[in-house]
């Protein structure tokens, strides 16, 4: 057991990443509109996120560097590298900035499913303590700049989401052999297909690409290690992937329309299966806020940092500056109850069309011999990136064909 807990990395950290409420939220949707028949498409966004994951692992590990910092070195071309970067600090920075808001609101939301609504009223304003209480959490996390206590907070926050939602769905009594029908039975149709489009989005990160190249430098830094790395990759996103079905189970129990984000089906639960399923889901649920609201700046931190050529030490002033803004911005939005509506669809639109982007440059870098040596992609490795490469590309179609309505498939 000791040497298992020695040996875990940024994994957890990535899972808590795309675990946040907009994921808890999509699986409720899926669950509670389309039962167990999605649960195929969180399959595949699992082994795709493995597959990438693995990459960013490995260039990080091998190069010593993060994912921004390899793209500002190996773009060669001023033009292209400018745009590069303007594209990259647009989607992930403002992105981060957007959705921290609803990182810190989806922490809220548990908190007052178990303990009430806690705010103040300043007049024109009503400010939400459990806002303010998680953004402190946060700041002091980031604050210390220790990559040891980070990890091991957000393993232990991992571990707690995780039995929440598993215990969620036990609870629900599941029939197993249509559990495993739609695992394995994929269906995609056009009233399901936005929400096939929306699960495989909110797990397949842009983000977490740049997060994890730049975590595994803090935690491992010989080439020995990248077996290691590997395996706690597998391990935490199986686990994420494990936690989004939980949460698609749970809410297929539920026959309601008012069924619309975690908080809801937390209290719809109550009445058929007791208070313990409504704390374990709130539990669930504060925990994937606080964790994305912590990873969020974090990853906004290193991707600017990389970008600009700056040092990305997490006791670096300027990258304290970075990571303050974004969370600071995030606990004002939440804490005043401002939506941020337009800049999060904004935002998404961005990341839709950014993943094909950073999927297909690091499809290119993973086959440098310059940067990785005998590291480099295997054909095997190739084959499954260009598959998901080829995704993405479907997925930045639709999400396009969503938003401005246009005839592009």
């Amino acid at each position: 057991m000791k040497n298992l807990l020695k040996n875990i990395g940024p994994g957890p950290l990535i899972a808590a990443a795309f675990i946040g409420p907009g994921t808890v939220t999509v699986c409720t949707l899926a669950g509670a509109g389309f039962g167990y028949g999605l649960l195929w498409a969180i399959a595949l966004s699992v082994v795709a996120t493995i597959v990438l994951q693995e990459m960013a692992a490995r260039l990080g590990i091998i190069s010593q560097q993060g994912l921004a910092q390899v793209i500002r070195a190996q773009i060669n071309h001023p033009l292209v590298k400018l745009l590069a970067i303007l594209l990259i600090l647009s989607a992930i920075v403002v992105g981060n900035a957007a959705y921290e808001a609803g990182n810190i609101s989806g922490g809220v939301l548990g908190l007052e499913t178990i303990f009430g609504d806690q705010s103040l009223d300043l007049g024109l304003y009503n400010l939400n303590l459990w806002s303010i209480l998680i953004g402190l959490v946060a700041f002091v996390l980031l604050y210390m700049g220790n990559y040891k206590v980070l990890e091991r907070v957000l393993v232990f926050l991992v571990i707690l989401m995780s039995l929440a939602f598993l215990l969620a769905a036990v609870i629900t009594k599941p029939n197993l052999s249509q559990l495993f029908e739609g695992i394995v039975k994929p269906s995609v149709n056009s009233q399901n297909l936005l929400t096939i489009i929306a699960l495989i989005g909110t797990t397949v990160v842009p983000y977490n690409l740049f997060l994890h190249a730049s975590l595994v430098k803090e935690k491992w830094h010989d080439k020995t290690d990248l077996e290691i790395a590997q395996k706690d990759a597998i391990l935490a996103i199986t686990l994420g992937g494990l936690v989004s079905m939980c949460i698609i189970i749970s809410a297929a129990s539920i026959e309601s329309s008012e069924i619309n984000n975690a908080s809801d089906l937390a209290k719809g639960l109550e009445p058929l299966f007791g208070n313990f399923a409504k704390y374990f889901l709130a539990i669930g649920l504060f925990a994937a806020g606080i964790t994305s609201a912590i990873t969020a700046p974090l990853a906004g931190a290193y991707v600017i940092d990389g970008c600009l050529g700056w040092n990305s030490s997490m006791k670096a002033v300027r990258f304290k500056l970075v990571w303050g803004s974004i969370l600071c911005v995030g606990v004002l939005c939440s804490s005043l109850g401002i939506k941020s509506i337009e800049i999060i669809k904004c935002a998404q639109i961005t990341n839709g069309v950014l993943l094909p982007v950073i999927v297909g440059f690091l499809l290119w870098v993973m086959n440098k011999t310059a940067v990785l040596g005998k590291y480099r992609n295997t054909t095997f490795q190739n084959f499954f990136g260009s598959a998901i490469l080829l995704i993405t590309i479907l997925l930045a179609i639709a999400t396009l064909n969503k938003v401005f309505n246009l005839d592009l498939l």
